[in-house]
């Protein structure tokens, strides 16, 4: 049996040195910048420094998260980050950032590159992508089935690393706008709030209807061993030096036991499991699982073992204390010294506890030490117990004075890309996007200069029938007239569907294509196509868009969560008349594989502060989008002015109404604000921990 490497997830000292001591071969952990966990402590400098000599001299392997993409202004920054990580000289940086993969490779040659999941690469075509740009190793993206993975591993010889334990989003890997549409905290920023993890509300119920259990997949070690997967990686950055270390021995027991007796291994890691505190267990796609598998309304977002809710609240201050009633759980006492994790019944806050009382109660149940402000109807969960703490030998140095280096000063160098004159397909002036062919239709009442069309299953069918699905007539727009945009999940399992329809498509007429992952432009290799890079290829610098650049892209899709700030900055003058801005659009905050509408009766529903958001279900999969739109018609004549000259007013997501349309249309042409729009991150750009820490100092 090839050997398999296992990496563990170091958010501290304390959790490197459980994932040594338990016998992870590697670890990977953040610094304090360009990292996706940037709400864990991560390490310092000299911290890290002294990982990389004690590991190296230990045999052992250490990676570097700089997994989020980076704005133009930041440029010298991360020069300088990566400038000291080639110094320092970690095994490998994982990153998602195609700027951040220009910059290596131009610059610091002799970092290794691990494709982030983040990057959401999930089939074949998107890994050997990678491989030709230099990366050693993907991350795949955590919603595949194991058919998938093998089929994967068959058309590669790229290094395959696959998560196997820990927490799950329920949004594809890296395609998550949720938290950054709520307050500019983004998950590519590494600033994600959870939005996944919230209680949400339908008319009269509620629940957490989008908080899936955490993977598990010690008990099919064998299986993906057998499909070729090179490296099993848990999740956990955030998490205890007990979960990790707890976690790294069950899965070192197992693979340890590939070779030897299956059975003994599997039961001694199962049973070690059973203190890792975490939430329910699931495969989610592995066997193409229902959505009943990975999904629990009634269960709350948080982890640990359940002991069920407050019965009643007293006292105050350090005094507080709360009656917990008895039940399944109750052989499980909670001692001093023990942690606990308590969820305000209306989801308005949650907290850790260190318990510092713990008495029975004559009714059976018992009385713990609770933080001020929680009490009757509250959850409380066991995260830790005290007598499960265990000390490790320390792998960082005990002096770290010798370990000094720090990023620089240096200035990044001029990022040139090649030019492209302004003769295209692509004609000035305003772009509409509909989901549905009968949208065209609508359509017609103001003629955009170009209509792009969702790739659905329904869409291709109609046009390759070069029908409308209900009037049995033309379509309202000729082929050369419609740009076809490619979803940015592409597992594997759509390897086909795309192999058998883009040609026909290109055949029937339809020459331009969005593509929005790394795995799409493979399929249109000698065809006679004009490509687009996505909004969801990320181009929040000039180094993104120079590596997209190189692989043939010459336009460009802003993302949605960009600013006016970055856009500029990123966009030279004489490269705008290139890109594509979008001015409208119902953001899918979750893209979601799974089709809930066989799981989930209701379509809208609200958070606790009222906002709406609607769940659209289709056969590919489900996403939620808000019920207040991303607007910005009114803005046009300025970004004109600044040299943008393509619009792109997105309706997917809603059926579109000949109303709606007319009232959007109007207000782009008399430059009118929306009502009830929301800006999205145009004006404030990304949520800045610092920036905000200063603004309080100020």
């Amino acid at each position: 049996m090839p050997k398999i490497e296992l990496l563990a997830p170091a958010g501290s000292p304390e959790a490197l040195d459980a994932a040594i001591g338990e016998g992870a071969d590697a670890v990977y952990l953040g610094l304090k910048n360009f990292n996706a966990r940037m709400r864990t402590s991560n390490f310092a400098y000299s911290q890290f420094e002294g990982a990389v000599s004690s590991l190296h001299r230990m045999g052992k392997k250490i990676y570097v998260t700089v997994n989020t993409v980076f704005e133009q202004r930041e440029a010298d920054r991360i020069f300088q980050f990566l400038k000291y990580l080639a110094a320092v000289g970690p095994d490998a940086i994982i990153v998602q950032d195609f700027g951040v993969a220009c910059l290596v490779k131009e610059c610091f040659p002799s970092l290794k590159l691990h494709a982030s999941t983040q990057m959401n690469i999930a089939s074949a075509k998107g890994v050997n992508l990678l491989s030709k740009q230099g990366f050693s190793r993907v991350v795949l993206a955590r919603e595949l089935s194991l058919d998938e993975i093998k089929e994967v591993r068959q058309e590669t010889n790229m290094a395959l690393e696959v998560f196997v334990h820990g927490a799950l989003c329920i949004s594809a890997s890296g395609l998550c706008l949720f938290s950054s549409f709520l307050g500019g905290k983004s998950a590519n920023r590494g600033m994600c709030t959870q939005a996944c993890r919230r209680l949400y509300h339908h008319q009269e119920e509620k629940g957490y209807y989008f908080s899936p259990a955490d993977l598990q997949f010690l008990e099919y070690v064998p299986d993906l061993a057998g499909a070729g997967v090179n490296a099993f990686k848990i999740e956990g950055r955030m998490k205890s030096a007990d979960y990790v270390g707890t976690v790294v021995s069950a899965y070192r027991r197992v693979i340890d036991g590939l070779d030897g007796d299956r059975e003994a291994a599997l039961a001694g890691g199962l049973s070690k499991l059973k203190k890792d505190f975490a939430r329910e267990k699931t495969t989610f796609y592995f066997y193409r699982d229902s959505p009943a598998a990975w999904l629990n309304a009634g269960q709350d977002g948080g982890t640990g073992i359940s002991l069920g809710p407050l019965v009643k609240g007293t006292g105050s201050g350090a005094g507080r204390r709360g009656l917990l009633a008895a039940g399944p759980n109750r052989e499980q006492v909670i001692e001093a010294g023990d942690t606990i994790r308590l969820h305000r019944a209306d989801d308005s806050g949650r907290a850790s506890h260190r318990v510092s009382y713990s008495g029975e109660d004559e009714s059976g149940g018992y009385w713990v030490s609770v933080p001020e402000g929680f009490g009757a109807g509250d959850s409380v969960y066991l995260i830790q117990i005290k007598a499960g703490s265990r000390r490790y030998a320390q792998v960082l140095p005990r002096d770290l004075a010798p370990f000094r280096r720090q990023p620089g000063r240096d200035r990044a160098p001029p990022c040139d890309i090649r030019p492209v004159g302004r003769k295209g397909p692509f004609p000035e002036g305003l772009y509409t996007a509909v989901d549905a062919v009968e949208d065209l239709f609508v359509l017609q009442s103001r003629r955009p200069v170009r209509a792009v069309l969702d790739y659905n299953q329904k869409t291709v069918s109609a046009l390759l029938k070069k029908a409308g699905p209900s009037t049995g007539g033309p379509l309202p727009f000729n082929p050369g007239e419609i740009i076809i945009d490619l979803d940015p999940y592409f597992p594997q399992g759509m390897d086909g569907d795309y192999a058998r329809n883009l040609p026909l498509l290109v055949e029937a007429g339809y020459r331009s294509f969005i593509v929005n992952n790394p795995g799409h432009p493979a399929f249109f290799k000698g065809l006679d196509v004009t490509l687009i890079a996505g909004p969801y290829l990320y181009t929040f610098n000039r180094w993104a868009e120079r590596f997209l650049s190189g692989l043939g892209f010459d336009y460009f899709v802003s993302p949605l969560e960009n600013n006016r700030q970055n856009l500029e900055k990123t966009v030279a003058a004489n490269r705008r008349h290139l890109l594509f801005v979008p001015v409208f659009a119902y953001p899918a905050l979750f893209r979601i594989r799974s089709d809930l509408g066989s799981f989930y009766t209701f379509h809208n529903f609200e958070d606790n502060k009222g906002d709406g958001f609607e769940l659209v279900n289709r056969r590919e999969g489900s996403i939620v989008v808000p019920e207040q739109p991303f607007s910005l018609v009114d803005k046009v004549p300025f970004l004109a002015a600044s040299g943008f000259k393509r619009f792109i007013l997105d309706f997917r997501g809603r059926h579109l109404r000949k109303k709606d349309y007319k009232e959007i249309m109007d207000a782009l042409m008399n430059q009118r604000p929306l009502p009830n729009a929301s800006r999205f991150n145009w004006k404030d750009g990304f949520y800045s921990q610092s920036e905000a820490a200063g603004s309080l100092l100020r």
